[in-house]
C-alpha cells in the first residue's frame, strides 16, 4: 500500500493465535453507547440442530451411516455431489442450521454444521487451528486477514463404564491441500470456535455499516472467550468507527499489551494514536511495524492499479506477480493480473488467470464475475485462431 492519507483498517476473522489473559481489562465495554442490536446474538444458536438436520441424519443418510464407518458416511454426504450439495461461499459467516439450509457457508460455518451434525451422530469431535501465515481479503477500507479451522472426527467407544475415545481420527478440511499442506495444527475448544463465529459476525457487520450490530457481536464474543484476543482488535475498530477515538485506542493498547507482536493491532493503533496527537507513541509503533511487516497487505496489489490506471500493464503485472508471490490463491490478485494481460494483449496468460480467480472465489458473485471474464477471452481467443486460420 502507498503511504498516503488513505488507511486500512486490519481484521481478523476465523481462526488467530491467541494468548491466555487472566482476565479482561476494566472498562472495555461501553453499552449505552450503543443502541440494541437488531439480530438476535445467542452463543447457543451456533452449533444448535434444527428439525431438517435431525430428520436428514434419522432419514438422509441413515442407512449410508450404518453400513459404512459414521466419519466415512459423513465426508461422503459433504462432498461435492454428496446428498448435502454443500458449497463454499464466504459472502458472510452462518451458523449451523442456516449453513445446512443454505447449503453454503465458508470454511468456519462448514465446520461449524460438521461437528454439530457430527456431535449429533455421537462422534468425537475435536476443532484443530491451522498455524501458519493467515490469507488476505479486503472489503474498503477494512483488511481482514483469515485463519482457518477444521475438525477432526473420532468414533467413541465405553470400556468398563469409562468412555474412551478411538485414537484414529478423520480430519474434515474445506480448504484444499495445498492450503495447509506441511502445516501444524492445534486444538482449540468449541468456546473458542463460537467467539471465533461472533467475531466474524462482528466484523461483517461493521463491514456492512452496521455497527450497534458489531459491538454486541464483539461482546458477547470477549465475555464467551476473552482468551481469543482477535476480538479486541475488532472492537477497537468498531469504537474507532463509531468515534470514539479513545475508547479504540486503549482496546488496542490492551490488545498490544496481551500480544505485544501482533501486527494486526499495531496497524490498527498508528492512525488513532496519530488522530489523538499522540505522535511519539505512533512512531514508536510504526517503527516496530515497519521491522515486523515492511510491506504491508495489498502493497503491491495498489502499486499495481496504480500503474494500471497509467497504463502502464507490464509495470502492473510484475506487481501483481509480486502479491500472487504472497499470497499464491487470493483470487483478486489473478483476476488483475489477467486484466494486465488483456491490456498487453496476451488473452492465453489472461484466461489462465482468470480461471485461477475463478476456481478461488469465495462468493458465488465473484465465481460469475471471474467466468464471464474468461468466457470474454475464451472467446477471443477462438476469434484469434480462426482469423488466423484463414489468412
Amino acid at each position: 500500500m502507498q503511504r498516503l492519507m488513505v488507511f486500512f483498517i486490519v481484521l481478523v476473522l476465523g481462526a488467530c493465535a491467541s494468548t491466555p489473559i487472566s482476565q479482561r481489562a476494566p472498562d472495555l465495554f461501553r453499552d449505552s453507547w450503543f443502541k440494541p442490536a437488531d439480530e438476535p446474538i445467542d452463543s447457543d444458536a451456533v452449533f444448535a440442530l434444527s428439525d431438517p438436520m435431525r430428520s436428514y441424519l434419522k432419514t438422509g443418510i441413515a442407512r449410508q451411516l450404518h453400513t459404512e464407518k459414521p466419519q466415512l458416511g459423513l465426508i461422503k454426504a459433504l462432498q461435492s455431489g454428496g446428498k448435502l450439495n454443500i458449497e463454499y461461499d464466504a459472502t458472510f459467516t452462518r451458523n449451523a442450521a442456516e449453513a445446512f439450509a443454505a447449503g453454503a457457508g465458508n470454511c468456519l460455518s462448514l465446520v461449524i454444521l460438521t461437528a454439530s451434525l457430527a456431535d449429533e451422530m455421537g462422534l468425537d469431535v475435536q476443532f484443530q487451528e491451522v498455524l501458519g501465515e493467515r490469507a488476505m481479503s479486503r472489503n474498503g477500507d477494512l483488511v481482514f486477514y483469515n485463519g482457518h479451522v477444521n475438525v477432526a472426527l473420532r468414533e467413541k467407544f465405553a470400556e468398563q463404564g469409562v468412555k474412551s475415545t478411538d485414537t484414529t481420527a478423520t480430519v474434515i478440511d474445506f480448504l484444499p491441500d495445498r492450503y495447509r499442506l506441511g502445516q501444524p495444527v492445534r486444538n482449540v475448544s468449541q468456546s473458542t470456535v463460537t467467539a471465533m463465529y461472533m467475531n466474524n459476525r462482528a466484523a461483517e457487520s461493521l463491514a456492512s455499516g452496521q455497527i450497534d450490530n458489531a459491538y454486541w457481536w464483539a461482546r458477547t464474543a470477549i465475555d464467551l472467550e476473552p482468551r481469543y484476543t482477535a476480538t479486541y482488535n475488532t472492537l477497537g475498530l468498531i469504537y474507532r468507527r463509531h468515534g470514539h477515538i479513545n475508547q479504540a485506542a486503549f482496546v488496542f493498547e490492551h490488545a498490544l499489551a496481551v500480544e505485544p507482536a501482533n501486527t494486526v493491532a499495531m496497524a490498527n493503533v498508528i492512525p488513532v494514536l496519530r488522530a489523538l496527537r499522540r505522535d511519539s507513541e505512533a512512531e514508536r509503533w510504526a517503527n516496530r511495524l515497519r521491522q515486523l511487516q515492511p510491506y504491508p497487505p495489498f502493497h503491491f496489489f495498489d502499486l499495481g492499479r496504480n500503474a494500471m490506471a497509467k497504463g502502464d500493464f507490464v509495470s502492473a503485472s510484475q506487481l501483481f506477480q509480486k502479491e500472487i508471490e504472497r499470497a499464491a490463491y487470493y483470487h483478486e490478485f489473478h483476476y488483475w493480473l489477467a486484466l494486465a494481460y488483456v491490456g498487453m494483449h496476451d488473452p492465453e496468460r489472461a484466461r489462465k488467470h482468470f480461471a485461477i480467480a475463478r476456481d478461488n472465489a469465495t462468493t458465488r458473485a465473484d465465481a460469475a464475475h471471474y467466468q464471464m471474464a474468461l468466457d470474454a477471452q475464451e472467446r477471443q481467443i477462438r476469434a484469434r485462431h480462426a482469423f488466423g486460420s484463414t489468412r
